[in-house]
Formats: structure tokens, C-alpha cells, sequence
């Protein structure tokens, strides 16, 4: 059994570095360049091994460029553009919706957090919109920040003062007397 097959590789190796074939180059009466690996009139046999070898040059900057590009740091920016100031949010559940603003476009990488009275609300997130729920009534001070992924803080939003109203079981309607 194995005697066979070894004889079938020694074969297909044969054959597959016999099948090397040869590409031949030549230019038509107008002048076009032509390869084949059928030989033509005139055509001449090109050697692949001598033309397929790539070379790379890679320029190291110098310190100056380097000092260039870190010397001019981004400064991000971002702002509260959903609910504006001091707005009176209705929703018994305690529920509103929070959208930022960065500029720059942050890179792949940064997070945006919200903070409700001073209290990270939720995960970090890429995301500009947040989805506040179940917040108790009153009066609150949201603030965006932007975070690298280790947590240092890149930029910071202006306090952005809401008030959220929520109906009360203490406040039931009385009925008015008849006269």
C-alpha cells in the first residue's frame, strides 16, 4: 500500500516541475507588447525569476516631523443638544432621551459617558444618544463627557439643567364643591 502511493508522488512531483513553463515576449506590427506561453515568430523567452523581485524603500521620518505632529494636539469638543437648558421634561416612567455632540468626529476608540448629578449614568458608549430611564422627578444637571478607553477624560460638556415632572398619587385632582 504505501509502495504505490510513493511512486505516485515521485510521479506528480515529475510531472509538476516538468510543467515549468516558459513565457515567451513579443511586439506586434503596432507596436503592442504581447506574453504568451505558446512560442510565436519572434518572439523572445523571458526569464520570470529575474524580473518578479520587489524592492521597498521605507523613509524614517526625522524628529522633526514627529515633533510636528505631536505638538499640535486635537482639541475635541462636545455639547448637550437634547433636552435644552432648564426644559421641563413630562414622563411618569422617568424616562427622556439625551443627545450629544462631538467635534471633531471622534476616532474609533473614544466613548462618550453621561452623567446625571454628577453620577456616571450607564456604560460608556460610542454612541451620541443615551436613553435615560426610570430617573426620579425634580431638578437635574447633566453633563457628557468624552473618555479614552482608559478613562482619561479628553473633553467635558457645559452642566445642562432639566426638570422632569412625573404625576403623584399625593396629587389627585379634588373635586370642586357644586354651589
Amino acid at each position: 500500500m504505501r509502495l504505490p502511493l510513493i511512486i505516485s508522488l515521485i510521479l506528480c512531483s515529475i510531472i509538476i516541475s516538468s510543467s515549468h513553463a516558459t513565457v515567451y515576449r513579443w511586439v506586434d506590427e503596432n507596436g503592442k507588447v504581447h506574453y504568451s506561453d505558446e512560442p510565436r515568430e519572434n518572439a523572445e523567452a523571458v526569464d520570470l525569476n529575474a524580473n518578479t523581485q520587489n524592492s521597498i524603500s521605507v523613509s524614517i521620518p526625522t524628529e522633526t516631523e514627529v515633533m510636528k505632529k505631536s505638538a499640535e494636539p486635537i482639541t475635541y469638543r462636545v455639547r448637550i443638544v437634547n433636552p435644552t437648558q432648564e426644559e421641563t421634561i413630562r414622563n411618569n416612567q422617568g424616562n427622556f432621551t439625551v443627545v450629544a455632540s462631538a467635534a471633531p468626529e471622534l476616532p474609533k476608540g473614544y466613548l462618550l459617558a453621561l452623567y446625571i448629578d454628577d453620577i456616571l449614568y450607564g456604560q460608556p458608549q460610542s454612541s451620541a444618544i443615551f436613553n435615560v430611564t426610570e430617573v426620579n422627578r425634580g431638578e437635574h444637571n447633566l453633563v457628557v463627557k468624552i473618555l479614552t478607553q482608559n478613562g482619561k477624560v479628553l473633553a467635558s460638556s457645559s452642566a445642562r439643567k432639566i426638570f422632569l415632572h412625573q404625576t403623584s398619587i399625593l396629587n389627585k385632582p379634588r373635586p370642586t364643591p357644586r354651589t
